[in-house]
C-alpha cells in the first residue's frame, strides 16, 4: 500500500511539474507585454516631464497639492518601481532556460501577470524536452518527498532501539 502511495505521489508530482515549462514561457511572454506597457506609460511621464523642463524626480514632486494629484503621483512612482522590478525579472527569466526557471519561482512575482497567465493556462501533454525532464524531476522528488518521513520515523526507531 505505501509503494502505491509512494508512486501516486511521484505521478501527480510529476504531472505538475511537467506543466512548469509552459507556464513559465506564457508568464515570460505576458510579462514581457505588461513591460513594454509600463515603458510606454514611464516614456510619456519623461517626455512631459522634459516639456516642461523638469526631471522625473522633479516632475513627480511637482504632482503634489490635491487629493487627485497625490493619488497620481502615488500611481507614478508604483509604475516606475513595477517597471523597475518587471524588466529584472524578465531579463533574468529570458536568460534562463524553461529548466532553469524552475530554480526561480520568486522571479514569477508580478500578481497580475501571474493571475492572467494562470487564467488561460491550460494543462497540455509535455512533449517538449523540458516538459519531459521537468515530469521526471517531478517524478524522482515526489518519489523523494513520500520517502522522507518513513527514513526519518525508521532513524528514530533506531535511536529509541525499537527495532
Amino acid at each position: 500500500m505505501i509503494g502505491f502511495l509512494r508512486l501516486a505521489v511521484a505521478v501527480c508530482c510529476a504531472i505538475v511539474l511537467s506543466q512548469f515549462p509552459a507556464f513559465s514561457d506564457q508568464y515570460v511572454q505576458r510579462l514581457g507585454g505588461q513591460v513594454d506597457a509600463l515603458s510606454r506609460v514611464a516614456e510619456e511621464f519623461d517626455i512631459s516631464a522634459q516639456a516642461a523642463g523638469l526631471t522625473r524626480d522633479q516632475a513627480l514632486a511637482d504632482l503634489g497639492g490635491s487629493t487627485f494629484r497625490d493619488a497620481h503621483r502615488d500611481n507614478m512612482r508604483d509604475v516606475f518601481t513595477r517597471l523597475d522590478r518587471t524588466r529584472g525579472d524578465l531579463q533574468m527569466l529570458r536568460i534562463a532556460g524553461p529548466l532553469e526557471r524552475m530554480l526561480l519561482p520568486h522571479r514569477l512575482r508580478d500578481p497580475e501577470t501571474l493571475a492572467a497567465a494562470w487564467g488561460d493556462f491550460r494543462p497540455a501533454v509535455p512533449v517538449t524536452a523540458a516538459g519531459l525532464w521537468a515530469a521526471g524531476i517531478g517524478l524522482a522528488l515526489g518519489w523523494l518527498l513520500t520517502a522522507l518521513p518513513g527514513l526519518i520515523f525508521r532513524r528514530q526507531q533506531d535511536r529509541l532501539g525499537w527495532r
